[in-house]
């Protein structure tokens, strides 16, 4: 590793960016997937609100790692963590595709908390 600031500051931008897209997609989608069983309109989105809680913790927690990547690492690898319960992802009814993403926000967790141990380290 020649330069671990370049390193460090690619894993922090990668984790940063990557996350705040994905949260964004996912926790849109969580908002409008179930809104029209509930009628449509705003009024369905509000009552489809809690499908999207975990996405908008998960918002929350990246945020918090913009400032301070070492908390919002470790917070975002537990969340990831718990999302693989919450979602019953051990069970026979699972996707695939829902175990990738869980286990992308797990990785870029886990980037950030290297992110500020390369940075620790200079």
């Amino acid at each position: 590793m020649k330069n671990p600031l370049k390193t460090a500051d690619l894993l922090r931008n990668t984790a940063r960016y990557t996350l705040l897209a994905v949260t964004i997609l996912v926790l849109v989608f969580a908002l409008l997937s179930g809104a029209g069983e509930y009628g449509g309109g705003i009024s369905g989105i509000i009552k489809n609100s809690p499908n999207a809680l975990p996405w908008l913790i998960l918002l929350a927690v990246a945020v918090l790692a913009w400032k301070r990547e070492l908390a919002g690492g470790i917070l975002i690898t537990g969340l990831g963590i718990a999302m693989l319960f919450f979602f019953n992802v051990f069970s026979r009814n699972f996707h695939i595709a829902v175990l990738l993403l869980i286990l992308a926000i797990i990785i870029l967790g886990i980037c950030f908390i290297l992110s500020w141990m390369l940075r620790r380290t200079q």
